[in-house]
């Protein structure tokens, strides 16, 4: 006997033996090998060992980290982690940057925290050879890289259920909108692989050149800026696959629609759609391709070296489709684009009334036209919109007319808003494309891309909100990174070396602030009454934040301290922490306010154009407010809030992206600007926490239950506390004291090599185990098929042996039956020579006596036979042959089937009529005899046989298969199954019709088992397993039935519009007895209402699934499942069908 154990050496054992080999062992002995397998897959399960099936998938994961020849240290130019930096100042840690930098070595790590600099150019590390190289490596073991985090979090995603957030930060133009894109294509090609996934993960890609064509913007600082935050949630299953994902936009920069700063470019779409745009489509727009004919387009700057305008649009076009726009969608978008470039050529003119108030007139009232043709609008109705303000306050109405600056001023602000409500829906529509379609539990990770901190010459509210926002994602990196690590150290009992920083959590306040702060009293001015202006709101800022430290005006109290005299007198400046920013108030309060004259949303209510009517559901009168809309600046404070709520309950992970010169030219390294970022981003106060600190922090329960292998006294079971555990484990691997500190609920290492020998000591334990493991199934294997052949040895010596005794009896029986059959041969063959010897005997005396009577008739009638002998000789003769025929006939009659058509042959001509005559006559014959023998339940069948022939000969390829089989109605045997007598019970009626069909869902096209019953009245869907009725329908709501022209079983029930029954929509169904069904269905329909459904035939239907129409396609394709179709939802208007 064999004993086998786990290796006392690794430090493991298992509670049992298993004997190989031998005889005598019973299926006892294999019972260990069993348990330690199964728990080796639940933990495997679990996540609690790594993702494995074969030691050599281990062995090949080691081969494949021997052939990498970069890592964190090997090679290395300069330092990777800035923690490992000597001596640590601020310059040196500079010089670290620009050393990497001038050797295309643009990542550098802070402990976690990946440093970013924008290379203006492309360099050769993301190709899918790199992303093959960092995948499933840990953070440290190679060069610094995008893709190290991004795996990183992936990985933490999916192995720990951790939900992840990766924050991209840094100024306008440092590569933040890059980064984002890297992140999500480093994603996208590690997760899993197969057709959905694909689809999915293509739409979330494809999702970024949509929204940048219409939501970025060259600037002096960017090519390619992001004008409006966005931030993505990239929802997984329990595999790591995508399933869809959430996008929420923030603040789009709408005024740069109808105005640019110097320098600078409208969004990319409407440059794209002049440039890219084919002749007709431009002519359908009433556009033309020339830049300069269009007065919201910037002049100077619509040609951008490096940009290919052209084939941008036509990868935005390719994007809309695979994301999942309809063409009338993408044509309504680009009207709407082309209806907001041409509004900023209608020019007004001054008119004076009579009563001597000035109004505006429009000067050249062709444009307006096209733009009325463009959204359908009445041009009466938007000319007034232009020309007069509507004012409502409880019952009374004051209109008023537009002088030429508010004309203008409406203008804009129609541009603005169409724009803007525009992208939203954008944003909302491919929301709709990309949302994960199952509601089962998912992991989130989100991805945040919003725009940086910008300083302009003249910054504006736009400005003012872009760096609040900023504000408040450096205030959650410090409490994350900096105060939180911290503080988590003090809490733990660690000794800790407090390291001072800034915290810009009263920059915040004075911004965010309730009841002072700068947000608070902008809508308090916006929405008190008398006369506003930029100049009120700067008062009132110069009365209430006069002492603040970080505000600065010419009236506040620290004023006088102030050298600088540039400051002018209508601007006020904050100290933010990327440094001290002037804004002029100019357009603050009309920006906050955002106002559309409630004429022009009503006019385009009333627009024929579908998709801008839905932009402006507030011009509907029937839900008309007087209520105020919240200002601009209370929604971004919101939406920041939302924002940063999320963040907070995500793990997060820190791209901080620096730009390192303003010329955007490669290979330039500003010193000065590098370090001015540096030193408001935090970086040298992050390395100082990152240095005196700890690498890794885990708490003690799941350190001990992931590395109690490597430890004899802790593997399999610790019976103690799980810090007394790590203690003894520790202690025994002999880890120098000196790498690692206790806390009161965690364990704190302080070097990650520290970690990574773990790690390795567990893999190659892991290993050890698996071996094991395969080394007790193996001998578990082998004595299973011992005994196997054993007892088979057994069965078939048995069986051996009774075949042999078997043959040996045959051959017996065979040699006495022989003997047999010849004694009974020759006593039947006396018999027969007897038997014949008599019959020859009577034939004789028979023979004779009829010889001798013919003689004597033949005397007798001689005399007379000689005067008619010719003609009795001819009727004798066709007497005969008719005999003869009619005998022969009689003998050679086909079968009584009427459906044989095969006849004897013809004797002689002269009989043609006869032949034919009979022929006639006996197919009416037995076609009557035929139709005698029916039932009425075969006669009602070969009814529906006729009917189904009437519908689908020639029409259904399935038809024909359908032709021999007889329609029986209940195949389930409904009265008789005691698993449906509730179901039975249920139903009042007969049952005409009872099978079990698959229902298509309307949702994702999956078909689920259900039960379709057909009485005189209804027809019934029930569940297959406990009989439940899901759904009764009434016959009459029924309005017409659809098929495809295939050999597939997929049918359509169309119901009537308004029924109770139609709520959900109409009904698809799949069944090899589709010709059955929808005969019987048919024919109960036309009894009962006298009238006949429609039976559409054809290839591509319309089916009601709620509120949206849906085209259900059928194409040619292989099948998985055999015959049966594949039903697909591409989208919310298409479901495709594959058959073979």
């Amino acid at each position: 006997r064999l004993r086998l154990g786990l290796d006392r050496q690794a430090g493991g054992e298992v509670g049992g033996e298993l004997t190989a080999g031998g005889g005598g062992c019973g299926t006892r002995s294999c019972s260990p090998a069993i348990v330690l397998i199964s728990r080796w897959q639940r933990r495997v399960h679990k996540g609690k060992w790594p993702d494995f099936h074969t030691t050599a998938s281990l062995r090949r994961g080691k081969m494949a980290k021997s052939e990498v020849k970069t890592s964190l240290l090997d090679n290395m130019i300069g330092v990777g982690d800035s923690v490992l930096l000597e001596p640590l100042t601020e310059d040196t840690f500079l010089e670290n940057l620009k050393k990497r930098f001038d050797h295309s070595e643009i990542y550098t790590y802070i402990g976690n925290v990946v440093i970013s600099l924008n290379p203006y150019r492309q360099l050769p590390i993301y190709t899918p050879a790199k992303v093959e190289e960092y995948r499933n490596r840990n953070f440290y073991e190679l060069s610094p890289h995008i893709y190290a985090l991004a795996d990183e979090a992936y990985r933490s995603l999916r192995d720990q259920d951790k939900d992840q957030c990766i924050l991209i930060t840094g100024e306008s133009g440092a590569g933040k909108t890059e980064a984002s894109k890297l992140v999500m294509s480093y994603v996208a090609a590690v997760c899993g692989k197969g057709t959905e996934v694909n689809q999915v993960k293509e739409q979330l890609l494809q999702s970024n050149p949509v929204l940048e064509a219409f939501g970025n913007a060259k600037t002096v600082r960017n090519d390619n800026s992001s004008r409006f935050g966005k931030y993505m949630d990239i929802e997984f299953d329990f595999k790591g696959d995508p399933l869809g994902g959430v996008i929420s936009n923030y603040l789009l920069e709408k005024s740069r629609v109808v105005k640019q700063p110097r320098g600078e470019r409208n969004f990319h779409i409407f440059y794209q759609l002049l440039s890219g745009g084919s002749d007709d489509l431009l002519k359908q727009l009433k556009l033309e391709r020339d830049f300069n004919h269009y007065n919201y387009l910037g002049q100077e700057s619509a040609e951008v070296n490096g940009i290919d305008d052209a084939a941008n649009f036509r990868t935005v076009k390719n994007a809309m489709q695979i994301v999942g726009f309809m063409d009338d969608e993408a044509e309504s978008v680009l009207a709407v684009v082309a209806a907001v470039l041409k509004l900023g050529n209608i020019e007004f003119k001054p008119e004076s009334r009579v009563n001597g108030m000035d109004e505006s007139r429009i000067q050249d009232k062709n444009g307006l036209k096209e733009i009325c043709e463009l959204l359908g609008q009445d041009q009466a109705v938007l000319e007034r919109a232009f020309s007069f303000r509507t004012v409502e306050a409880k019952q009374e109405k004051v209109s008023t007319t537009l002088n030429v600056a508010q004309a203008y001023y409406a203008r804009d602000a129609l541009a603005k808003n169409l724009y803007n409500r525009l992208f939203t829906w954008l944003v909302n529509r491919i929301n709709g494309s990309i949302k994960a379609q199952t509601k089962v539990r998912k992991k989130v990770m989100g991805v945040l891309d919003i725009y940086g901190f910008e300083i302009f010459e003249n910054n504006s509210f736009e400005q003012f909100i872009i760096n609040y926002c900023n504000e408040k994602l450096q205030q959650i990196f410090i409490e994350l990174t900096l105060k939180e690590e911290q503080e988590e150290y003090i809490k733990e009992g660690i000794e800790w070396t407090h390291i001072e920083y800034f915290n810009n959590a009263i920059i915040c306040e004075l911004i965010e602030n309730n009841t002072n702060g700068i947000l608070a009293m902008l809508d308090e001015e916006c929405l008190r009454p008398g006369t506003v202006s930029d100049e009120t709101f700067l008062e009132k800022l110069n009365q209430v934040c006069a002492v603040h430290e970080r505000f600065e005006s010419r009236m506040s109290k620290s004023s006088r301290f102030l050298n600088d005299t540039s400051l002018p007198h209508n601007c006020f400046r904050i100290q933010h922490y990327a440094g001290k920013v002037m804004y002029h108030v100019a357009g603050f309060v009309d920006k906050n306010n955002d106002l559309l004259y409630r004429d022009l949303s009503q006019a385009m209510w009333k627009t024929n154009h579908s998709l801008v009517k839905s932009l402006f559901p507030e011009g509907n009168p029937a839900k008309m407010s007087l209520k105020r809309p919240p200002t601009a600046g209370s929604q971004f404070r919101a939406s920041v809030a939302t924002l940063m709520k999320n963040l907070l309950t995500k793990n997060p992970n820190y791209i901080r992206c620096i730009k390192p010169n303003d010329q955007k030219a490669p290979l330039i390294f500003s010193d000065a600007l590098v370090r001015h970022q540096i030193n408001y981003l935090g970086l040298m106060e992050n390395v100082y926490v990152r240095r005196a600190g700890y690498a890794f922090k885990q708490p003690y329960d799941p350190c001990l239950e992931r590395y109690k292998m490597l430890c004899s006294q802790t593997w399999p079971h610790w019976r103690h506390g799980a810090r007394d555990g790590v203690k003894v484990l520790l202690t025994e691997l002999r880890i120098p004291s000196e790498e690692f500190s206790y806390g009161r609920s965690k364990i704190f290492i302080r070097n990650p090599r520290t970690l990574f020998k773990l790690e390795d000591q567990r893999k190659n334990r892991l290993e050890d185990l698996a071996t094991l493991i395969q080394k007790i199934y193996r001998g578990w294997k082998c004595r299973t098929n011992f005994l196997l052949m054993k007892k088979s040895q057994i069965i078939i010596s048995a069986w051996t042996k009774r075949y042999f005794q078997q043959k040996k009896y045959l051959r017996l029986k065979m040699v006495t039956l022989v003997i047999q059959s010849y004694i009974r041969g020759w006593k039947a063959r006396k018999l027969l020579r007897e038997l014949k010897h008599q019959k020859r005997c009577v034939e004789s005396v028979t023979t004779i006596a009829a010889y001798w009577r013919g003689t004597q008739v033949r005397r007798e009638y001689r005399k007379f036979f000689r005067a008619n002998a010719g003609r009795k000789i001819y009727e004798f003769t066709i007497q005969r042959i008719m005999q003869k025929y009619f005998l022969d006939l009689r003998n050679k009659l086909p079968p009584l089937s009427p459906t044989e058509r095969s006849w004897p042959v013809r004797p002689y001509l002269f009989l043609d009529g006869t032949h034919t005559e009979l022929k006639r006559i006996f197919h009416l014959w037995r076609c009557k005899k035929y139709r005698g023998q029916f039932t009425d339940q075969k006669r009602a069948t070969y009814e529906e046989k006729l009917e189904a022939s009437e519908l689908f000969k020639d029409k259904k390829a399935l038809y024909t298969n359908s032709v021999p089989q007889p329609f029986q109605g209940d195949y389930l045997e409904i009265s008789k199954n005691p698993k449906y007598q509730k179901l039975n019970g249920a139903v009042e009626e007969k049952i005409l019709l009872a099978d079990v069909v698959n229902k298509i869902n309307r949702a994702n096209g999956k078909g689920a088992p259900r039960i379709f019953l057909l009485t005189k009245s209804n027809f019934i869907i029930a569940d297959q397993k406990s009989g439940q009725i899901k759904s009764n329908i009434p016959i009459i709501d029924i309005t017409s039935v659809s098929v495809s022209k295939q050999t597939d079983g997929l049918f359509a029930v169309h119901l009537k519009e308004g029924s109770t029954a139609a709520s959900k929509g109409d009904f698809l169904f799949t069944s090899d007895r589709l010709i059955e069904i929808i005969t019987k269905l048919y024919r109960i329909i036309f009894s009962k209402t006298n009238q006949k459904i429609a039976v559409e035939i054809n290839n591509e239907f319309l089916v009601q699934f709620n509120q949206d129409k849906v085209c259900v396609k059928f194409i040619q394709g292989t099948q998985k499942n055999g015959n049966l179709p594949a039903c697909k939802r591409k989208n919310n208007r298409l479901l495709e069908v594959t058959v073979p």
